[in-house]
């Protein structure tokens, strides 16, 4: 299969995998145990909190599923779960120390390969390969 012949979405999956992957690499050398599906779940926690429903929407998860990795990501201390302020009965996730740790690690490892792309791009397409993916996000993102 030829680059031309590959759709619009692998084509954007391609370098996400490849940050991911950095990303996952360096939280394993620095001593954070998170899978691939505990990570993808944990970067959608607002650091205010979500709703188990929420973050198993956004993971495109069931929510016994968003369940089981919010339980496995607080037994490792990454989430803990807190009243909801709106709603007595419900209960948030959000990050816990461990959680911050892990994003603030995570942060600069972002900013390298970001950088990298940059590099490789130039600054003016970098810049609007962003404007276009934002642009993108609108009509892609239901949670933006």
């Amino acid at each position: 299969m030829t680059e031309s012949e590959q759709n619009t979405g692998l084509l954007l999956f391609y370098p996400y995998r490849a940050m991911e992957t950095r990303v996952l690499a360096a939280l394993a050398e620095a001593g954070h145990e998170v899978t691939l599906a505990q990570a993808r779940l944990l970067q959608r926690v607002a650091r205010e909190g979500s709703r188990l429903t929420d973050l198993a929407a956004q993971a495109q998860v069931t929510k016994q599923s968003a369940g089981s990795l919010v339980d496995q990501l607080e037994a490792r201390g990454y989430v803990e779960r807190v009243p909801d302020p709106r709603d007595g009965r419900a209960r948030l996730i959000r990050p816990a120390r461990r959680g911050l740790a892990a994003a603030a690690l995570a942060a600069p490892v972002v900013a390298a390969v970001e950088a990298e792309w940059t590099a490789h791009l130039g600054e003016e397409a970098m810049a609007a390969l962003r404007a276009t993916l934002t642009r993108l996000r609108e009509v892609t993102d239901p949670w933006a």
